[in-house]
């Protein structure tokens, strides 16, 4: 049989409706009855319990994995709008999938982490490939969650790790991962990959500093008090308009937090990766970020550059190809910063961008991604969490 792998796409406003046409043009595309993993991205002006539900019906109850995101990318369409899922459908005698979740993971990321690996170190094989993590974006810390996760696992199971982190309609406010036909908040959702496959991946950001080095001199895990001994929110205010607090998300959507790249990943990534900046305390003036920091890290406030990302995501294919050498994918996962959507380019260049990907990777190739709240992807060897940043996952 090999594998046989379907998307559908559906901006459908009635959730079974959506539902039903996504999963069974997937299927159709496919040319398969019942799947063994069901993959889905959906937004969130759905009822979420009846699209999954009209989902798992047209699938058979196959095991099904997801999350909610701020728009949905597939081969002919960028939709970013309430209402728009993507369903990606895999059958296969070559590839299997595990798959789990856990709740609670901005209460306790570290516990969440460990239980997360306990529950998928039963699903692991001797030719396991790597996890795909799906989790709330408005819960997530990467460091203590991650570093929690692998401390449980087998040495032999340090897998890399591709996903993104689930987003709504900018309105920070709620977001949903799917397990099956349960739809989870603060939850977070892993696959196992294992067989014969490998993974390519391409990564790139886009963000240029526009200051000079400041230092962080208050923090506490993943919040930062106070930068040069002043209030954190009083040094943005300098990068801002007057009117910042009341449009706080697009501030934070032209603006974020760089850091040094460490120097044993510097050759295969930017000079400084990126951190968006999730949320602010007006009372502490402090800003909360998705991964922890120390006192004494030196920083940089940095903004989007339009040049330097388009050319950045023109960069990827060349990097997937170089692993791919020669050999045909059999799915594209592609985890998108919501920062790189609508806010920055206009429908066309969005779709004009993800097409000149999708030419040089392969237009019959099966795609599917969505706008997260941040993005995962190993960097050589190193499970690395990224915002402002594509990546894209080539399973081969």
């Amino acid at each position: 049989m090999g594998t046989s792998v379907g998307i559908g796409f559906s901006t459908r406003k009635s959730p079974m409706d959506a539902g039903n046409e996504a999963a069974r043009t997937a299927l159709e595309q496919a040319g398969i009855a019942k799947p063994d993993l069901v993959l889905v991205f959906a937004t969130v002006g759905y009822h979420q319990q009846q699209l999954i539900g009209a989902i798992r019906e047209a699938t058979s109850g196959a095991p099904l994995c997801g999350c909610s995101g701020e728009g949905i990318i597939v081969q002919d369409a960028v939709v970013e709008t309430n209402f728009a899922v993507g369903v990606m459908v895999i059958a296969s005698d070559e590839v299997s999938f595990g798959i789990t979740s856990v709740t609670g993971i901005g209460e306790e990321p570290c516990a969440a982490g460990k239980k997360l690996a306990a529950q998928i170190t039963p699903l692991l094989a001797d030719d396991s490939r790597a996890f795909f993590l799906l989790a709330d974006g408005l819960a997530f810390d990467f460091d203590p969650f991650v570093a929690a996760f692998e401390s449980v696992l087998p040495s032999s199971a340090k897998l890399p790790i591709f996903g993104g982190l689930a987003a709504d309609n900018w309105a920070s406010r709620r977001t949903y991962q799917y397990h099956d036909g349960e739809i989870l908040s603060q939850g977070a959702c892993c696959i196992v990959m294992s067989g014969r496959c490998r993974v390519a991946w391409g990564i790139n950001h886009g963000c240029v500093p526009v200051g000079a080095k400041r230092t962080i001199t208050r923090s506490k895990g993943n919040i930062i008090y106070e930068i040069d001994g002043t209030p954190a929110l009083d040094v943005l205010k300098e990068y801002v308009d007057e009117d910042w607090a009341v449009k706080w998300n697009k501030a934070t959507l032209n603006l974020g937090l760089g850091f040094k790249t460490p120097e044993h990943l510097r050759e295969r990534y930017d000079e400084y990766y990126v951190r968006y900046i999730m949320a602010k305390d007006d009372e502490a003036g402090s800003v909360t970020i998705q991964s922890d920091v120390t006192d004494g890290t030196p920083l940089w406030i940095v903004r989007r550059d339009k040049e330097l990302m388009m050319d950045g995501l023109k960069s990827i294919p060349r990097q997937i190809k170089e692993d791919l050498a020669g050999q045909k994918p059999k799915l594209v996962l592609q985890f998108e910063c919501m920062g790189r959507g609508r806010v920055v380019f206009k429908e066309q260049e969005r779709m004009d961008l993800v097409k000149c990907l999708q030419r040089d990777l392969g237009e019959d190739l099966p795609w599917l991604g969505f706008y997260t709240y941040g993005e995962i992807g190993p960097i050589s060897r190193y499970n690395c969490f990224h915002n402002f940043t594509s990546v894209v996952a080539v399973v081969y």
